[in-house]
């Protein structure tokens, strides 16, 4: 349905509610005044539900364009456009995933995105559980952070357990991986179990999660940060993305906090805004007790002790909601090896069986699917099942195609993994683009335009809606992309028996390596998988060892 309809729609239906009246007897007047004010009041709440309904219908609309706009840039990349624009052989795992991710995160968008639809400061949820209960549950389930049943911790509590199903259920799938390493690291420094929760409310337990301060990894730890409580961030690797590292870096970070507060509250409020900013709070108010100086923090810190009892308390009465893990698969067990030379995922993944994505997930610190090992030993998490098949092939995983994964030239050439790509934050390599807002436009067209999604400009921005107004300004983090002439050469150095591409005229040669596709072949050198079958006059299916020839450009 168009907006025009929508308007159409809305209109209509005014004009038949509103009720047609003649002039009433004087003698009357008073009785039909009266009458009349009950039906307005009456009119006036079926417009504001109407209006509710058109408001929910356009922002359905905006990301349905969204998501189009989308599509359509993905389907402009084959120039030939056979068929429906994308030939059968394109669909590779990669781009599969690309155009799952896109519908990920705009149903994300519209199921999930709670925070943004309401204003925690004055919002009342409803709710079938009564306060007596939700005041009892809450007193039995904190074991060391005291909080006061009120209104705003109520509506976090609701909030966390009836308000996010899908966001909830996806948590608690991570959560059983993730949480018993939580407890093993605060347990080793004597700290209360429930501190795990804070990952929940800094990133929802998404290890590669970057806001648009350039906080990264699941306890959002910026630069600084991170390097004076140890983690270390290069070219090649970023501990702030370890579970494992962070989460001790987190506990000691917290351990620092307490002893500076002496309060729990004011320690998890810190870890969001800082010490600085709480100090401050508590000057102005002249208190250490959290809602004495709960108006005097930063407004997006204000809700985060509550945000945090709220998660703890969804997970914690899980049952009583219906809330389950929704089934994302971790492994049960991993296990760890020590690595002492340079390896690159992909080494691992043909001669293992293990997918670089499955790599990805366990390792996110190794930003270029590389393990230094030749500056000193690192860690390799893999999952129990391949244990064997790594040792059996250990000795020759390091030689596999070493020559051209590891090479300087390739080394020095590569790009962020794809789970970078795929996080959807700003990070501080972006550039910020500001934009101004012209006649027609809607976040949908703006985020397709700039090759972002919405729910980041809103979050760039700090909208609580999709509604924009003409000549308002809006900040986008854009990362430089490169032209199509110059993508294929920047993506990954041709393999070693490739002759490199040249501006003669002449057709370059590719060796067919295991893993490969048409699509992924095509993207490398600048061209696409139809061109590539009519040049050679095959068909989509390749073997290893067949030689391709590029066609020139």
């Amino acid at each position: 349905m168009t907006r025009k309809a929508l308007r159409i729609l809305f209109l209509a239906l005014i004009f038949a509610l509103l009720p047609i009246r003649i002039h009433a007897q004087t003698k009357k007047g008073s009785i039909f005044r009266n009458k009349y004010k009950e039906e307005n009041k009456e009119l006036k709440a079926r417009i504001d539900s109407l209006l509710k309904t058109i408001d929910d219908l356009h922002k359905d609309i905006i990301l349905k364009d969204s998501l189009a706009q989308e599509m359509l840039s993905i389907y402009e990349e084959n120039e030939d456009k056979s068929a429906a624009g994308l030939n059968p052989e394109d669909y590779s795992p990669e781009l599969t995933d690309s155009l799952l991710n896109i519908w990920y995160l705009h149903r994300q968008v519209n199921a999930d995105n709670v925070n943004e639809s309401y204003d925690m400061d004055s919002v009342h949820f409803t709710s079938n559980v009564s306060d007596e209960i939700l005041q009892s549950r809450l007193e039995s389930m904190n074991s060391f952070i005291t909080l006061p049943y009120n209104e705003t911790v109520r509506n976090y509590m609701v909030l966390y357990s009836e308000k996010m199903p899908t966001k909830m259920s996806n948590i608690m799938s991570l959560c059983q991986y993730y949480m018993p390493i939580f407890e093993e690291t605060f347990s080793k420094y004597d700290l209360p179990d429930e501190l795990k929760y804070v990952a929940i409310i800094e990133s929802a337990l998404n290890p590669v999660a970057v806001s648009r301060a350039g906080a990264k990894g699941m306890w959002q730890f910026m630069t600084k940060t991170a390097k004076s409580y140890g983690l270390e961030i290069n070219s090649f690797v970023d501990e702030r993305l370890d579970p494992f590292k962070a989460s001790d870096a987190a506990a000691r970070y917290l351990e620092d906090s307490y002893r500076l507060f002496g309060d729990w509250n004011l320690a998890i409020s810190s870890y969001n805004c800082g010490p600085g900013n709480v100090n401050k709070a508590i000057r102005r108010s002249g208190s250490r007790d959290f809602w004495s100086v709960y108006d005097y923090l930063p407004r997006e810190t204000r809700g985060y002790v509550p945000a945090f009892v709220g998660a703890m308390y969804a997970i914690k009465y899980s049952k009583e909601y219906g809330l389950a893990a929704n089934g994302v698969q971790m492994p049960v067990q991993v296990d760890t090896f020590e690595i002492r030379k340079n390896l690159h995922f992909e080494q691992i993944s043909d001669l293992v069986g293990i997918s670089v994505q499955e790599l990805e997930n366990l390792n996110p610190q190794y930003i270029k699917d590389v393990i230094p090992g030749d500056s000193k030993p690192y860690i390799l998490r893999i999952p129990f099942n391949y244990t064997s098949a790594f040792i059996a092939n250990e000795d020759s995983i390091y030689t596999h195609r070493a020559s051209e994964l590891l090479n300087p030239q390739t080394l020095l050439s590569s790009k962020p993994s794809q789970r970078e790509t795929r996080s959807g934050s700003s990070s501080s390599s972006s550039t910020r683009i500001a934009y101004k807002v012209r006649s027609g436009d809607n976040l949908g067209k703006i985020a397709a335009r700039h090759h972002v999604t919405v729910n980041q400009i809103k979050s760039w921005n700090h909208l609580k809606s999709t509604t924009i107004r003409v000549g308002q300004t809006l900040y986008i983090y854009s990362s430089s992309t490169p032209s199509k002439s110059t993508s294929a050469s920047a993506s990954k150095a041709p393999s070693a028996t490739s002759k490199p591409a040249t501006s003669s005229g002449q057709a370059t040669t590719y060796k067919v390596k295991q893993g490969d596709s048409l699509y992924k072949i095509a993207k490398r050198y600048g061209t696409t998988a139809d061109r590539l079958m009519k040049y050679n006059g095959i068909s989509s299916k390749l073997k290893i060892g067949q030689i391709i020839k590029i066609p020139p450009k």
